[in-house]
């Protein structure tokens, strides 16, 4: 999906809304449970009574992992039936040597058309250059993520500069502006957790113009206001992720609409931040 488009259903829509389709079959209505296609049924009626009030699916790969082939062929059934006029994110956090990513990026971007995949950069340029090298395609790159381990390593102070100029940065920090300068803000974004609040201005200094990927939002306790107030840019440049609380907001047979009904509210104060963004 280009970026020209993706803006376009925000503004559309007044929403940013991305729901996570990490579909647990322990967690979903009892009455499906037993269902032979149980997964996809869940997520078919989610998607249903969700799609007028987001404009992003992201479906963790390690929830559909887990049943082995049934899993994927749950998992491709479910991209298929996600409307085209939706941006389709494959939450895999894969990042491997050239080869090896070329593999996975033929996978989520050929195979399974997705429209994004969630990637770590650990292992530096040429095991992201293979999924930035498909047209229409984004890399979703983690930057600052709401984990409590984000402290062992992305918020390690590191040197940048050289000898005469050295200057300490936010490993996080370094990552942000070294990847940047990979791809563009049409192929490339970053995940920043919505826990990381405080540091959203800071990190619209280094990427003014890229998406954000915002996790968090929700039962981990971010804060969908302030992630908008300090995280958007001219073209919104937010994708905030909900998952447990709309996908999980009734456990009985009201599941879908009451799930429809949380998107709508999110849809709703999206909407009044959108209109204020000047």
């Amino acid at each position: 999906m280009h970026r020209n488009i993706l803006v376009k259903e925000i503004n559309k829509k007044g929403t940013y809304l991305c729901v996570g389709l990490d579909t647990d079959l322990n967690k979903i209505p009892k009455h499906l449970q037993q269902h032979p296609n149980a997964i996809v049924e869940f997520n078919k009626a989610i998607i249903d009574a969700t799609k007028d009030f987001c404009v992003s699916y992201k479906i963790n790969t390690a929830f559909y992992e887990v049943m082995g082939s049934k899993g994927w062929e749950a998992m491709e059934e479910t991209v298929d039936y996600i409307p085209s006029s939706h941006f389709k994110i494959a939450d895999a956090k894969r990042g491997d040597i050239g080869n090896t990513s070329s593999q996975y990026a033929k996978a989520f971007f050929e195979t399974l058309k997705f429209d994004a995949i969630t990637v770590a950069p650990y292992m530096g340029e040429d095991s992201i250059r293979p999924f930035l090298e498909y047209e229409n395609k984004w890399t979703i790159v983690l930057g600052l993520t709401s984990n409590k381990g984000a402290n062992d390593f992305e918020m390690l102070k590191v040197q940048n500069g050289n000898e005469a100029h050295l200057r300490s940065e936010y490993l996080y920090e370094k990552v942000l502006r070294t990847v940047s300068q990979w791809g563009t803000p049409n192929n490339l974004m970053f995940v920043v957790g919505a826990t990381q609040a405080t540091e959203f201005e800071n990190i619209r200094n280094i990427i003014p113009d890229h998406f954000l990927l915002v996790p968090g939002v929700g039962f981990q306790g971010g804060s969908l206001q302030e992630v908008s107030k300090y995280g958007m840019n001219k073209d919104c440049g937010l994708l905030v992720n909900a998952s447990r609380a709309v996908i999980y907001a009734s456990d009985q047979e009201d599941f879908a609409t009451e799930a429809g009904i949380i998107a709508q509210q999110y849809q709703a104060e999206m909407k009044d931040y959108l209109s204020n963004n000047g």
